[in-house]
């Protein structure tokens, strides 16, 4: 999310699955779920014309894309993965279909696009993510979304034997379900978790912290040397969230990770897992181990300051070391772990939060929809995940997605070791993707947590309650996670 993302309403995933291999020279092991995506019709046979009459399709053409005379209308959420990959892209569709591609890089993602969508003309392709992301589900209750069973059903670029669906890790389409059906592609493979500097820490003498107490012990030397022991975005309260449903996850297992996402009454009140989760982010706050100030800044003031050595931890996504780029020293040396664990956990330290975020979506009244779905298609194939890789310093969806030889910076190959350790312990949560109001709710409550206006048992009821409305909505009956 602001990277990504950041502020981003958040990406999800799906958790309970097997290992994969990605690629063997990044030696990434991805953990796939049992998917519960429908079977849908495959697209585009061989040689016929489309009804737009544009190109005829074919099994390299299967959108029908005519040559030399379409257009192509791209916006990005310009966060933290910044938007060159895109226009690398471009520039490759664009000289192999002769198309005129537009492209637009933006933070203000509703702002621009909204009065589009309600005009009826929107872009073609979205990447639609940030702060001011456009909710997915009311996109969805509004009809504006392509339904992308046409794009993962088609061939696969790299071995056309292959429908696209096939050629991405599992589970990775979850987050994207709407209603049963994907409307969303979330393209970036990401992991959720805590940072820091390997530098700091060699100079600290601190170890990784493995249990919540070791980490609140380098919270409190780091501040008895004037450093604080969290950076919290404080203007973003999605971040802090990160490190709370991490804990809740880790410590009552996927039932109670399942229990939030399927609106259950007793997810928070009545939860243990989630009463300990709260309760050991709270003491960071009563022990005063925040970075001060920490609560009024904004995800990319407060990772620069974590940048200059002023707090030990922050949380975030792995968008984080390229959003970053240009604030972090040459040997600053970023690493990713773990939230630690807390007495009792049923999931292991190594356990992580894991799956695809970055939602690009293809509206349904896209006025080039061949060219739209042809641009996604390609962006499943090894060549434009590879550029993305290169040019955002993250992975993508894609099996074997990074062409053999390609150096990763240290917090990207940190993920990958951590993603490979984590093995079948990798979960994530769907609901905010599916409820984008109770996701804020729960944002805003800890928000108040944070800066001490209410106590741990407080925002339990207040998560409880954003549970108790979204259950209520006949909408919520068409998702559930077994």
């Amino acid at each position: 999310m602001g990277s990504t993302s950041a502020e981003n309403s958040s990406p999800e995933g799906v958790g309970r699955r097997d290992l994969i291999k990605r690629s063997a020279a990044l030696g990434l092991i991805t953990v796939p779920t049992m998917s519960f995506l429908s079977a849908c019709a495959s697209g585009g046979g061989d040689d016929k014309s489309d009804d737009k009459g544009t190109g005829k399709t074919s099994k390299d053409n299967p959108f029908g894309v005519k040559k030399g005379g379409g257009k192509l209308d791209v916006v990005v959420f310009k966060g933290g993965y910044g938007d060159d990959y895109a226009k690398a892209w471009e520039a490759a569709f664009d000289k192999k279909w002769g198309t005129k591609s537009a492209h637009t890089g933006t933070q203000e993602i509703t702002g621009k696009l909204q009065p589009r969508f309600n005009g009826g003309n929107p872009p073609d392709i979205v990447d639609d993510s940030g702060a001011q992301q456009i909710k997915l589900d009311v996109l969805y209750k509004n009809g504006q979304l392509l339904d992308l069973a046409a794009v993962l059903d088609a061939p696969s670029i790299d071995d056309p034997s292959k429908k696209v669906r096939d050629t991405l890790i599992p589970g990775t389409l979850d987050p994207g379900l709407q209603g049963g059906k994907v409307v969303a592609l979330n393209y970036i493979y990401t992991v959720w978790g805590l940072w820091y500097s390997g530098k700091l820490f060699k100079e600290k003498g601190w170890e990784v912290p493995k249990t919540w107490d070791d980490f609140l012990a380098i919270c409190k030397d780091a501040k008895s040397q004037g450093i604080g022991g969290l950076a919290h975005q404080g203007k973003y309260p999605y971040y802090i969230n990160v490190a709370i449903m991490d804990l809740i996850a880790k410590q009552g297992g996927l039932d109670a990770m399942k229990a939030i996402d399927n609106l259950d009454p007793k997810a928070f009140v009545g939860s243990d897992a989630a009463k300990a989760a709260i309760e050991a982010v709270y003491e960071v706050v009563e022990k005063g181990y925040l970075l001060a100030g920490t609560n009024g800044l904004t995800h990319t003031e407060s990772q620069t300051r974590w940048n200059q050595y002023k707090a030990a931890f922050i949380t975030c996504g792995s968008w984080l070391e390229n959003e970053q780029l240009k604030q972090t020293p040459p040997d600053f040396d970023m690493k990713f772990m773990p939230m630690p664990s807390l007495p009792g956990d049923k999931l292991p330290f190594e356990a992580i939060r894991a799956g695809s975020g970055e939602p690009f979506i293809i509206p349904a009244k896209a006025a080039n929809l061949p060219e739209a779905q042809e641009f996604m298609r390609s962006m499943l194939s090894k060549e434009w995940s590879t550029l993305f890789a290169q040019k955002a310093n993250s992975l993508t969806i894609l099996k074997d997605g990074v062409s053999d030889g390609v150096q990763l910076r240290p917090g990207t190959q940190s993920t990958v070791e951590a993603s490979k350790a984590a093995g079948e312990n990798s979960f994530n949560y769907l609901y905010p993707n599916w409820y984008s109001e109770m996701d804020v709710a729960i944002q805003n409550a800890s928000n108040e947590l944070m800066a001490k206006r209410i106590q741990p048992k407080e925002w339990l009821k207040r998560a409880q309650a954003a549970v108790d409305k979204a259950a209520k909505d006949p909408a919520s009956k068409k998702n559930h996670r077994d």
